[in-house]
């Protein structure tokens, strides 16, 4: 199989796409960008090396555990951490269209009509 070589920006969006995901797997992330696990893992190791971070930044699950309580203190928690959620799903998209977006300006301009 052949090596593809892949833009610095290509990189950087990825590497940005996977750490703004909470919840994220570089096989998910991968999966959606068309490259490899490893590719990616890779990618993101050498933007923390880069950046001095040692360790992976905790990520919060992906879902909020629902308890069922009457508690309003509780349940403004809860809906808190579903904001938060629904926020990084928002950044997550917008990453990812902006990624097309440039995919797309890039192919269109590599056409020979």
């Amino acid at each position: 199989m052949a090596l593809k070589d892949y833009s610095d920006e290509f990189k950087a969006d990825a590497v940005a796409l996977y750490e703004s995901t909470p919840g994220a797997t570089y096989k998910s992330i991968a999966a959606d960008l068309g490259i490899n696990r490893a590719t990616l893992r890779e990618w993101v190791l050498r933007d923390r090396e880069r950046r001095g971070v040692s360790a992976a930044p905790a990520r919060p699950p992906a879902r909020p555990a629902a308890v069922a309580s009457a508690d309003p203190d509780e349940r403004v928690r809860r809906l808190e951490a579903r904001v938060a959620e629904l926020e990084a799903s928002e950044r997550k998209l917008a990453t990812e269209r902006d990624i097309l977006r440039k995919a797309a300006k890039y192919f269109a301009g590599e056409t020979n009509w």
